[in-house]
């Protein structure tokens, strides 16, 4: 009898670690299978949402008005920092106070709710000539458009050209509200001869 009750024991053990093993085994493989799901969706987080193939967007300002238009080849919007990157970007403003702006790069870089535009390569701008102004044109590497703000700064080498007159620098703020431009670091100007009476 008292075999039978230390086999009956023994038997009773031996089950219950099987069952703790059999549970343990089945907890491990849920909490890898977990970790397994959470690096595959931590992988695909960073993916784009949507692709736009040559698009074109208008920006309105706080008055209802369009304010600029945003186009280029191709627009990758990335859904975790509601960032967009576009190749190709065209960016023109239509204020109707000042002369409208034109920005052409290779690239641009939206983000900060689609407050803050930064291009790159080949960045070139231009301002058309006015009854009032004469053609104003910069070209950088890259360059930081603010266009709620109408400004627009760079900390690279910019070279302005006006008419026959040319300036170059290392950085740059511009404002198209009151058409100021600065130029920084050690910058030279070129002036055309004044014509003769």
């Amino acid at each position: 009898m008292r075999k039978r009750t230390a086999h009956r024991w023994q038997l009773t053990l031996i089950m219950m670690v099987g069952v703790f093993v059999a549970l343990g085994s089945f907890w491990l493989v849920q909490v890898v299978d977990q970790a397994g799901q959470k690096a595959q969706a931590d992988r695909f987080r960073d993916e784009p949402d949507y692709i736009i193939e040559r698009f074109s967007t208008v920006r309105m300002n706080m008055k209802g008005q369009p304010a600029y238009i945003i186009s280029g080849d191709k627009l990758t919007h990335h859904p975790t920092d509601d960032s967009s990157l576009i190749d190709k970007p065209y960016v023109h403003s239509l204020t109707s106070e000042q002369p409208p702006m034109n920005i052409h790069a290779l690239t641009a870089y939206i983000d900060q709710g689609n407050t803050r535009v930064k291009l790159s390569g080949n960045v070139d701008v231009v301002r058309p000539a006015t009854k009032q102004a004469q053609e104003l044109r910069l070209k950088t590497s890259t360059l930081t458009v603010y266009p709620d703000e109408e400004r627009m700064q760079t900390d690279a080498a910019v070279e302005m050209l006006s008419g026959r007159s040319t300036a170059t620098g290392t950085g740059m703020t511009a404002n198209n509200a009151t058409r100021q431009i600065t130029l920084g670091g050690r910058g030279t100007i070129t002036m055309p001869p004044r014509a003769a009476h």
